[in-house]
């Protein structure tokens, strides 16, 4: 069995501060909702039902549509949101703007997603199991496949895309070691400011992953071993819910 249990997103606290791998993975410390990531989760709830839809369906009025009882369903499931969605029209308005954004960079019709919120997982070696869910799959009748993200802030500054395919890529390894099949296309949908990301994947790009993974697995597992996980202070510290008990932040 797997030693280390890692995602896309564990992987990014690890880079971002090990301090608060440690919070999240290890300690497993609990935090409170955050506002941005619950009207993330509400607008990939609604993108993700849309293609239950028939094509012909899948229209703007139809996402909208599916606001009121989406978000309802969020509330009963995270009761701690009313209190934090202090403006609940301006919390619609701002999900059905993305929804609308989302229109303008596809066309739902016009295909059909083949999975959506899709597991993809293995062991990457004795001590590595990775896994993570794919937002969309689709694969076309030509067997080509793209991997979709949707992301409801804004996309990276230039220079930064990199970074932001790493998930990706990801992604594409677990799918290509899964089934034999190097995915085509890789897809960042921004939909906080209607821009598409898009990459394709090369076997030696995703060989450079899977090293690039087994050395962080390798980092985490000796942090682990020594029980040292460094701060690495920054920016991220002004939006992170441990700042108060974080060492890097005590006087």
């Amino acid at each position: 069995m797997s030693e280390l249990r890692l995602s896309p997103s564990r992987i990014n606290d690890f880079n971002n501060c090990p301090q608060l791998y440690k919070y999240r993975a290890i300690d497993k410390l609990p935090e409170p909702p955050s506002i941005d990531a619950e009207r993330g989760k509400l607008v990939h709830k609604i993108l993700e039902d849309l293609f239950e839809l028939p094509a012909v369906e899948r229209t703007l009025e139809n996402a909208a549509d599916l606001l009121p009882s989406r978000w309802l369903a969020q509330l009963e499931a995270t009761p701690e949101l009313a209190a934090l969605v202090l403006n609940e029209k301006e919390w619609i308005d701002r999900a059905a703007a993305l929804l609308s954004n989302y229109f303008q960079l596809e066309k739902p019709e016009t295909f059909e997603a083949t999975h959506r919120e899709m597991h993809l997982e293995m062991d990457l070696s004795e001590t590595l199991y990775l896994h993570g869910y794919v937002d969309r799959l689709d694969i076309a009748p030509t067997g080509e496949v793209r991997i979709v993200d949707y992301k409801t802030g804004k996309s990276p500054k230039s220079g930064w895309e990199e970074k932001a395919l790493f998930q990706l890529r990801v992604y594409a390894l677990l799918y290509w070691r899964n089934h034999g099949v190097l995915p085509r296309l890789l897809q960042l949908v921004y939909l906080g400011d209607t821009r598409v990301v898009r990459s394709n994947p090369t076997e030696d790009q995703l060989i450079k992953t899977e090293r690039i993974l087994l050395d962080i697995a390798d980092e985490i597992l000796y942090a682990i071993s020594k029980d040292e996980f460094r701060t690495k202070p920054s920016r991220l510290c002004d939006w992170c819910f441990f700042k108060a008990i974080c060492p890097a932040h005590q006087s």
